[in-house]
């Protein structure tokens, strides 16, 4: 019966992203593209070399791009970092490849949607990708793209994943000024990207932000193992004394991403049905993995 409920638990996960991964497409396709938009992360960097190599007589489906630029960042991170990258990584890339090739083929061309002014059409693709990415989040999947570019980033040098999307995105939507975009569709891209963020933010709660989570278990060091090598994120048992049994215990502490909280919550209960937990939000966290304390 356990073992039945966590297949049906995974399917539902998956069957989660791949919508959050079709919503995000169909933001980019129906709105983005038809009103000649741009954007930052891998779709957008799609998006640049797509029509760099229109120009060139040579056409590539925006889709297939995306997924050429993860595979190439996901071997770079395999030779940087380790082959560790999660299955669910992989799923969500290759669903948001193939889930906007199916949009470019089934929609009509142009702009179908009826959307008059370009600032309305990538306000409302700002708003499908971010409520696609907070989805895939919300199940402990990963767009790729900027994500594996942190990865690689950190691995080196400690920089909060805000400012690796800041930079990258800058960079990506500027470049679409080599390609013949216009000074304002450049603006509109970084409007589109402020939408995305404000999105997830406020789905989210503020996704940049960490917390907190205390969980009891009756085998607190069967529960830290397990959360050090699959979560991946540090684990620190602390003393405690339970007040009505009058026996002494361990208490597992884990701080980690408010992108992350929803995955380890649910890994938990998959250990120990029975744990009890709290989550409480961090303001600041500083050290390996988070924010260095040279930076504030």
């Amino acid at each position: 019966m356990i073992a039945t409920s966590k297949i049906f638990r995974s399917i539902k996960e998956y069957l989660i992203m791949a919508l959050g991964m079709t919503c995000y497409s169909f933001g980019w396709v129906a709105c983005i593209l038809p009103n000649n938009g741009t954007g930052g992360g891998a779709a957008g960097l799609s998006l640049v070399l797509c029509t760099a190599l229109e120009q060139a007589g040579i056409h590539i489906q925006i889709g297939t791009m995306v997924l050429l630029i993860n595979v190439l960042l996901l071997l770079v991170s395999g030779f940087i970092v380790g082959w560790n990258f999660g299955v669910k990584t992989v799923y969500c890339v290759v669903v948001l490849s193939l889930s906007m090739n199916l949009w470019q083929a089934i929609l009509p061309a142009g702009n179908f949607l009826g959307l008059q002014e370009q600032i309305v059409a990538i306000v409302l693709g700002g708003i499908l990708a971010g409520i696609g990415i907070v989805t895939c989040f919300s199940q402990g999947g990963s767009t790729g793209g900027t994500d594996i570019v942190a990865v690689i980033i950190n691995n080196y040098h400690t920089v909060s994943y805000g400012k690796i999307l800041i930079y990258s995105d800058l960079f990506i939507i500027g470049s679409s000024l080599f390609v013949g975009y216009s000074i304002a569709t450049v603006i509109y891209g970084y409007i589109m990207t402020a939408v995305v963020g404000y999105t997830v933010d406020m789905i989210q709660a503020g996704s940049q932000q960490s917390n907190q989570v205390l969980i009891v278990t009756h085998d607190p060091e069967k529960m830290a193992d397990a959360i050090a090598r699959n979560v991946r994120r540090g684990v620190t048992l602390l003393d405690a004394e339970g007040w009505y049994l009058k026996q002494k215990t361990k208490v597992v502490m884990v701080v980690c991403r408010k992108r992350e909280t929803q995955m380890l919550l649910k890994f938990v209960r998959s250990i120990d049905p029975n744990a009890f937990m709290t989550v409480g939000s961090v303001m600041g966290v500083y050290g390996q993995g988070f924010e260095t304390l040279n930076k504030i």
